[in-house]
């Protein structure tokens, strides 16, 4: 018997309009801004209300690095915050928004799956409520207002060959990320090289969903350095007065945005940074005021520990002084035996010996996770094909690392299939065991930061970069960056650059190619091996499945 599809479940849900939802949590309707009947953005005014009132316990819900085989990281997100629910806790969890990008290229959305998701799921996976139209209005409004300065006489003295403001779109289109800009005569201004990432990579995604405030919000967007002088000296966003038209466009988009689960439990979704190419978490306002709601909140960070917690706990936390209780790292069968060797066509016999070769990557991250001082659960997500002794291998490996896999059932149960889990990670986190803390401090020289992660998260040996990359650090912490986290980009399927390298290497080295400096963030990227920040499609992208039914409901969005 077939199952149904993601979409399917989601069309089918039995949803209560958003106001109840709001209830659960305390919010007056007053306070939500409906969009529909089923998702709503939540009041600044109400957010700034609840701010005398004490914090609940955050979860984190990470991954091994993932494979084609899939771990289902926000699956289990939702499905542990069904189960938290479930036995009697005030939960709500955080996620990220879907970028249209992945939707029809190859990842697919992000709200879960089975029946552990987040809905509704085509609004979610689509437009949403418009926040990344948003971001990518104020990102290219920007755009265009250092063109057109420097088209009307450029007062400011910009090098036009020293522009670091490229273009953005939610949209893979590898056709873009190098282009030639402002061709055809003088009227359109003066030709120079530039380029467009995707949406999630920019500075002012990241910026809204590090901002606590609107107030805070412009005043990040005014520090983003957008260009340099003949004599180096940067040029800033409020430099050319973009800082408060990007604020208006970026209004409503500050606020997060509530919705339910399949089990009507309520769920914050709002921003959505990449983890490869930028931070990989969802705001802090929204999680922050999660935390203000509920007793406990299960948030995730994107793709492995090694790119997402990471930086979660050495940005996110540090940024916004957050302290997390427990850690989840997801992990399935399936990615185990692809780590030990196994192709994907042949995932489906049992293989329990591939997974003892696999589960050293598993290890790696839950080492790496133990170093920030968070005590950590490993979920098994099931699949249907898992044997009893290629879950008992896994098991048995946990329990040597000084930790605990439990089976999870969530997909095909829901909530059900999520209560061991729920009631080890509340064990955990009334345990008080967490005694949380980054990896590098803040006064760290920022190569020496740069070589901390790739040595102790990555397990390098080395870190590669060419003088001028030193000596860029260098000037940066000249002018007073010194103290910023490192935001590595870097391919999520492997520790190395190497994203075909699965496992557990040792001994690499780490090759950083540029450095960027997101001043209004309040960052360092460091772009690590052949990483691109606009992906393009594959082959055979998603897009092709996609297509509106008889009915005029949307068909082959996963």
């Amino acid at each position: 018997m077939a199952h149904m599809t993601d979409i399917e479940i989601a069309r089918g849900a039995n949803k209560k309009p958003i106001r109840e939802i709001g209830e659960k949590l305390g919010i007056p309707y007053e306070a939500l801004l409906p969009y529909g009947h089923d998702k709503a953005k939540v009041s600044q005014e109400f957010i700034n209300s609840a701010q005398d009132r004490g914090n609940g316990r955050l979860i984190l819900v990470t991954a091994i690095n993932p494979t084609p085989a899939g771990e289902g990281k926000t699956t289990t997100t939702v499905g542990l915050g069904d189960g938290l629910n479930r036995i009697g806790k005030k939960a709500a969890i955080c996620i990220r928004e879907a970028s249209l990008g992945p939707n029809f290229g190859m990842k697919g959305g992000a709200a879960g799956g089975g029946h552990a998701q987040v809905v509704p799921m085509e609004d979610m996976n689509l437009h949403f409520t418009g926040d990344f139209h948003a971001i990518t209005s104020a990102h290219n409004l920007l755009a265009a207002i250092i063109d057109n300065h420097i088209y009307w006489g450029n007062e400011l003295g910009i090098d036009i060959r020293r522009v670091v403001w490229r273009r953005v779109m939610d949209m893979n289109d590898r056709a873009l990320r190098q282009i030639t800009a402002s061709l055809g005569g003088v009227a359109n201004g003066f030709p120079r090289e530039t380029g467009f990432d995707i949406t999630v990579a920019s500075e002012v995604m990241a910026i809204l969903c590090l901002s606590k405030d609107l107030a805070d919000l412009q005043n990040r967007l005014g520090d983003m350095i957008v260009a340099y002088r003949r004599d180096k000296s940067p040029v800033y966003a409020r430099d050319l007065k973009a800082d408060g038209a990007m604020t208006v466009l970026l209004r409503d988009a500050m606020q997060p945005n509530l919705v339910q689960t399949l089990e009507n439990n309520p769920a914050f979704v709002h921003g959505g940074p990449f983890a490869n190419i930028a931070h990989g978490c969802n705001s802090v306002i929204a999680t922050t005021t999660a935390l203000k709601l509920a007793d406990y909140v299960v948030t995730e960070a994107g793709f492995g520990a090694d790119l997402g917690a990471e930086k979660f706990f050495d940005i996110k936390c540090r940024k916004a002084v957050l302290k997390p209780a427990v850690a989840v790292i997801v992990a399935t069968v399936r990615a185990m035996k692809m780590n030990g060797g196994v192709i994907k066509e042949d995932l489906g016999a049992e293989d329990v010996t591939a997974v003892k070769r696999g589960c050293p990557n598993l290890g790696r991250h839950i080492a790496n996770v133990k170093g920030f001082g968070v005590p950590v659960v490993v979920a098994i997500n099931h699949f249907h094909s898992d044997t009893e002794a290629e879950i008992q291998a896994v098991k048995d490996y946990v329990a040597e690392q000084g930790a605990e896999a439990i089976l999870c059932r969530h997909w095909a149960e829901g909530s059900e299939g999520a209560v061991d889990l729920a009631t080890k990670v509340v064990q955990l986190a009334e345990s008080g065991q967490a005694e949380f803390a980054p990896l590098y401090p803040d006064d760290m020289p920022l190569f020496e930061k740069i070589e901390t992660i790739a040595k102790r998260i990555y397990y390098a040996d080395r870190v590669l970069a060419d003088k001028k990359i030193r000596d860029q650090l260098h000037e940066w912490e000249q002018q007073g960056y010194g103290n910023l986290p490192i935001c590595m980009a870097k391919t999520q399927y492997s520790f190395t650059t190497d994203p075909n390298m699965r496992g557990a290497p040792v001994n690499h080295s780490v090759p950083i190619r540029e450095v960027r400096l997101a001043a209004g963030a309040g960052f360092i990227v460091a772009m690590c091996g052949e990483i691109m920040t606009m992906p393009g499609l594959p082959r055979k992208p998603a897009a092709d499945a996609i297509r509106l039914g008889e009915a005029g409901e949307v068909v082959g969005l996963f």
